[in-house]
């Protein structure tokens, strides 16, 4: 019923506090549906946790930017959400809450998503402690590999297919 997809985004977002890897899952998983068929309620939950990542290293530029885009985006896509056992008046008001603090120059706090199957909360749980973390648990702002993941994350397989692209387009070009 919930995709592996779903299910690691919340373990991510609920035990590891890795909103960065949140938006990585999620992402990965809106993209396996072709241009014009992909679902806009993956894009509210990837902005939730982009907008989380950018509040708590205090970017309150993109955090509002993501965070008025996701409330945008969840009240439109609210029926395909509710599938997803999501409450999302809850989940609107949390938001709305957010908003609130990054605009205020709060520090971060975090919080749920406001899940109402316990089915799906079980599953979570599971998964959470195969990967020796606790569902619920909060960020550890003192990790700077979890805070600052975007700066220190290996990316020269990207650079490199981006190289490989380019040198594609050239050949295209020249030949």
């Amino acid at each position: 019923m919930y995709s592996d997809a779903y299910i690691e985004y919340l373990v991510h977002f609920h035990g590891l506090r890795d909103y960065f890897e949140c938006h990585e899952i999620l992402e990965e998983h809106w993209k396996e549906d072709p241009r014009g068929k992909r679902k806009l309620h993956w894009v509210g939950l990837i902005q939730v946790a982009v907008g989380l990542y950018h509040h708590r290293r205090n970017n309150f530029t993109g955090a509002e930017r993501m965070i008025a885009n996701a409330m945008r985006i969840i009240t439109s896509e609210r029926t395909e959400l509710e599938k997803l056992s999501i409450d999302v008046d809850q989940l609107l008001l949390d938001l709305s809450h957010e908003h609130h603090l990054i605009n205020s120059k709060a520090p971060y706090a975090g919080f749920e998503i406001p899940i109402v199957s316990n089915e799906l909360l079980e599953k979570c749980r599971a998964r959470c402690t195969e990967l020796g973390c606790k569902y619920g648990d909060s960020s550890d702002l003192s990790n700077a590999d979890l805070v600052h993941r975007h700066s220190r994350r290996d990316r020269s397989d990207v650079l490199e297919e981006r190289d490989q692209q380019y040198r594609i387009k050239q050949q295209k070009r020249n030949g």
